[in-house]
């Protein structure tokens, strides 16, 4: 009979789990569906970033959850016209994402987000942040390629920074086109660990090297 109950027991368990996970996957798959569509409207991005957050807040052991609304955290950042709000905004996004890396730590998709977060922290005054965040947005994409070769978006994300540098500086389409040649390359070959990890850039690096022609 104790060993029904324990059977029962885990049956209902391991149920329970389930559907738990099923609804997990079902709510980050709407909220990356929505992604893209929120890139034409700050305040649209800033919801889904909430509700990002509001998943990882349930589901306290998954860092996508984390990572993604850092994510559009750090997109709003760059959709925000005023520049004396951003550092709030990426500030934000780097506590979630300092949660997301203690769930996966050395985790080149989170170095990747790093890397934006200092871009915008560098963009409220280039001329006077520079030396500081452009370095360490610089060093955060040399370690996510370390940390995976086979990720496209360190390579995508150091294109993207090259094109928009001006040529006196180092940038240019000179520069950005063999990078972002190589970011095309890793996207053609590129495996998603699941259907929810990140795997967003290759259209953007599409039209940068169009541009570029």
């Amino acid at each position: 009979m104790k060993k029904i109950i324990v059977s029962v027991l885990f049956l209902a368990l391991s149920i329970g789990s389930f559907a738990q996970s099923e609804k997990y996957v079902n709510a980050m798959k709407a909220g990356i569906a929505a992604i893209d569509s929120s890139f034409k409207n700050p305040q649209s991005m800033l919801e889904l970033a909430n509700k990002f957050e509001r998943i990882a807040t349930a589901e306290k052991n998954q860092w996508l959850a984390y990572y993604y609304a850092a994510f559009c955290q750090v997109n709003y950042t760059y959709m925000e016209e005023d520049k004396s709000k951003v550092d709030a905004i990426a500030d934000k996004a780097t506590t979630l994402l300092d949660k997301a890396d203690s769930l996966m730590p050395k985790n080149s998709e989170i170095s990747c987000v790093r890397s934006m977060i200092a871009n915008a922290h560098m963009l409220v005054n280039p001329m006077q942040r520079y030396m500081q965040y452009g370095a360490e947005s610089a060093s955060q994409l040399e370690k996510a390629m370390i940390e995976d070769p086979t990720n496209p978006r360190p390579y995508f994300l150091k294109g993207q920074g090259l094109k928009y540098t001006p040529e006196q500086f180092g940038g240019g389409c000179k520069t950005a086109t063999p990078i972002l040649e190589t970011a095309l390359e890793k996207y053609g070959i590129f495996k998603p660990a699941s259907d929810i990890s990140p795997n967003w850039g290759m259209k953007r690096v599409q039209a940068l090297l169009e541009e570029c022609k």
